[in-house]
């Protein structure tokens, strides 16, 4: 497997635990009450702490940029392009969507969105190399 197919997939596992991360917060779930809620259809969610409200956003987030990253990556692998742009705008992306989830949580507006824009890059480096 591909270098840039390994950070797929492990961009896979991170947007999944950033998923479940969101849900529990939100659902409060570390509580008795949280918990019938989260085992339940979550008709009824509590309205989301800040934090919980920062992580619904990031998971939301994470979930788009790992639909088009995993496109673009996987365009490059099915197409059979290799190059060093592919794999650097791989782990850019990679690298700054780790960064992204802990900057977002923590409420760091400015540096948010310059980490997210450094994945950005990341991706056009790997569209550019295929198209």
């Amino acid at each position: 497997m591909t270098k840039t197919l390994t950070l797929v997939a492990y961009m896979g596992l991170i947007t999944w635990i950033m998923l479940l991360v969101a849900s529990l917060l939100r659902a409060r779930a570390w509580t008795i009450g949280g918990m019938e809620i989260a085992l339940g259809n979550r008709d009824n969610l509590p309205d989301p702490t800040p934090l919980a409200g920062r992580a619904e956003r990031t998971a939301r987030n994470t979930l788009e940029n790992f639909v088009l990253f995993a496109v673009l990556a996987l365009t490059a692998h099915v197409a059979g392009a290799t190059s060093s742009r592919i794999e650097l705008g791989a782990q850019l992306f990679f690298w700054a969507r780790v960064a992204y989830i802990p900057v977002y949580l923590a409420g760091i507006t400015y540096l948010r969105t310059a980490v997210w824009l450094v994945g950005i890059v990341g991706m056009g480096m790997i569209f550019t190399a295929i198209v």
